[in-house]
Parts: C-alpha cells; structure tokens; sequence
C-alpha cells in the first residue's frame, strides 16, 4: 500500500505540479515529435527512483515511465476537443492501473530509503490530490456546462483566485477532518455561499447558480473523500 503512495505522489507531481501549461500544448500540438513528451517521461522516471527511494527501483521507474509515455501518446493521437474530457480519465486510470501492476511486480516492503516514515507519505499523497490536480480534475469535468456569464464576469475577478480559494477551502476541509472537527465543514460551506450570494444575484443567471453549485459540491466532496481516506490509512497505523 505505501509503495503505491508512494508511486501515486510521483505520478500526481510529475503529471499535475510539475508540468508546465506549454508542454501541454507543445504535445498536443506536436504528438511525438514534441521534446516535452520525452522530458515527460524523463521526469517521471525521475520522481519515481526519488520518491521510493531504492537504487533497485529504478528498473521499474524507467517501465512506469515508458508505459505512461506510450499511453499519453495514445491520447495524443486519439482525443479531439469533444473528447478531451473522455480520454483524460481514459489516460489517468491506466496510469493507475500501470503503477497497481509494477507494484505487485516489485512486492518488496519497508521502503523509507529518505527516512519518512508512512504517515509523511500518506499526508504529503492527500495534500497533494487536493490541490492542482483536484482542480483540473473539476475544470475538465464541468467544462462542458461553462455558462456564458461566467466569461464575463472573469474580469472583474482577480486571477486564479476561484482556483485558489477552491484549493484552499479544500485544504481546511481535510484539515478540519482529520483534527475531528467535522461541523467546521458546514461553516465553511455556508460562508462561501453568504459570498457568492452575491455574485449570483447580481448575475441573475440560472445557468451560472448551477455552474457554481456543482463546482462547489465536487470540490467539497472531494476534499470529505480524501480526508476520509486519509483518516482511515493513518488510522491503521496505530
């Protein structure tokens, strides 16, 4: 189970934090002939050896490594705009379908190479879900209902700051579960609704009230499920 964390933190890291905007788009432009698909890989093989934490590992990071190049390549060729959305989570269950094979490939146990015992990991593994990739995660699942109001109302907003109030509020809802305060929750989710109150009422959009509500609620419970699964992994440990 660690081993897996473990693996899962690389791949959040290397597939979400630590790859720029424009290698993106350099690789859906230019599919295998983008240099970016191939630093891609070198990252992950990378972040894998780094994060295990064994020299013995690195056979296996370097088959993690191709095989999630090989299938982003898949999706490279494969997607169109419609379908964006369905070969994103095409692409990111195989890669955990990959790291769920090489770890019972590897089967080896007491990997604390860098001296973090497994708490470290499974904190860092639930923080880490919980930021960027939880938020492109639900920009690309609601992406399909994006109202017209919403653009127009981006300007008078500052930037990025919806994705970092949602990464925040996602942060002190797991906080808030894992330290036992569960009613801390409802707080917060009635005071982001007293603030947006506004914003929707001015806009008078249905539309953008629903936009608004699903983001919300995914974002919530989201940030609930991982703290649960966090509670429950640390919680076994005792």
């Amino acid at each position: 189970m660690i081993l897996f964390i473990k693996l899962f933190l690389a791949h959040l890291l290397g597939d979400f934090i630590w790859q720029p905007t424009s290698w993106i788009i350099h690789k859906e432009a230019n599919r295998h002939k983008s240099i970016y698909l191939y630093l891609h890989i070198l990252l992950h093989v990378f972040l894998a050896v780094i994060v295990v934490g064994e020299i013995s590992f690195i056979p296996y990071a370097i088959l993690i490594a191709v095989t999630h190049g090989i299938v982003d390549l898949i999706k490279l060729n494969f997607q169109k705009n419609k379908t964006k959305r369905i070969w994103f989570v095409i692409d990111q269950i195989a890669h955990l379908l990959i790291l769920i094979g090489v770890v019972l490939l590897y089967q080896k146990d007491n990997l604390s190479f860098l001296g973090f015992d497994n708490r470290f990991w499974i904190l860092t593994t639930g923080i880490i879900i919980i930021t960027k990739p939880t938020s492109i995660f639900i920009k690309t699942i609601i992406s399909i209902w994006s109202p017209e109001s919403q653009n127009s109302h981006q300007d008078n907003s500052l930037s990025n700051a919806g994705n970092y109030i949602g990464i925040l509020e996602r942060l002190f809802v797991v906080c808030f579960i894992l330290t036992g305060h569960f009613e801390a929750i409802g707080f917060l989710l009635a005071a982001k609704s007293i603030f947006r109150f506004g914003d929707l009422k001015e806009a008078k959009d249905r539309k953008l009230t629903e936009y608004v509500m699903i983001g919300t609620l995914i974002s919530f419970g989201i940030a609930i499920l991982i703290g649960l699964i966090v509670q429950s992994l640390l919680l076994q440990l005792l």
